[in-house]
């Protein structure tokens, strides 16, 4: 099949771009507003950028009502932190109990019965039971366009300042163990995936493509 975007031409009963792009790992932001109101949110448009010095992003988009900007990237722009927050197989159901709630002004962590962790270089608290956690400072947000208002997405890129890694979650050579946290990511429609199996492939050399000369 093929079809244009901006025409939408699919002629499928859903559309198949983000299950096009899987899977997509999971940043559940922890920010606060000025005045000290905790916001926790999962985002699927999420990843790391770069590592020295490491930044990450998330790409949110806006109220569907009003086409206003979600209370995520409203705090960054206020205060200039935030914290991603591992999502797990364990805290699935927290994890999707935050996507659902959309009021201005409300505690999504204490709603949930998630219990905050204290940072040590930012605001925003960490969620506990979570493995890993990055401390991130704003680097920039920018704004992407949409047909519509409800479509303009706002992509937030950190620097990540500080990592804390469960040590329960690392195995005895010194590795992030993942298939015993179990992290889950976003796949299309309302699908979701968990880490579940890991295979190691070593990084091919030049060498190993050169054809030897034949010689006469």
């Amino acid at each position: 099949m093929y079809y244009e975007t901006d025409k939408n031409d699919h002629g499928l009963r859903y559309n198949p771009l983000k299950a096009c792009v899987v899977p997509r790992p999971i940043g559940w932001i922890t920010t606060m507003s000025a005045a000290g109101v905790v916001n926790l949110a999962p985002f699927s448009f999420f990843n790391v950028l770069s590592y020295d010095p490491p930044f990450v992003m998330f790409s949110a988009g806006t109220h569907e009502e009003d086409g206003g900007k979600k209370d995520s990237v409203l705090n960054v722009e206020a205060t200039g932190e935030f914290v991603y927050n591992m999502a797990t197989w364990a805290q699935r159901d927290q994890m999707n109990q935050t996507a659902l709630i959309v009021e201005h002004n409300f505690d999504e962590m204490a709603a949930a019965g998630l219990d905050p962790l204290p940072s040590r270089l930012v605001r925003p608290p960490r969620v506990k039971g979570s493995p890993v956690h990055f401390e991130c400072r704003l680097h920039q947000i920018v704004a992407l366009p949409g047909h519509k208002p409800s479509s303009e997405h706002h992509v937030v890129i950190g620097r990540v300042v500080a990592v804390h890694i469960d040590d329960a979650a690392l195995t005895d050579d010194g590795r992030v163990d993942v298939l015993k946290i179990r992290p889950i990511a976003r796949l299309g429609y309302k699908d979701y995936t968990s880490v579940e199996s890991v295979f190691q492939m070593e990084r091919p050399t030049p060498e190993d493509y050169l054809v030897p000369r034949q010689t006469e």
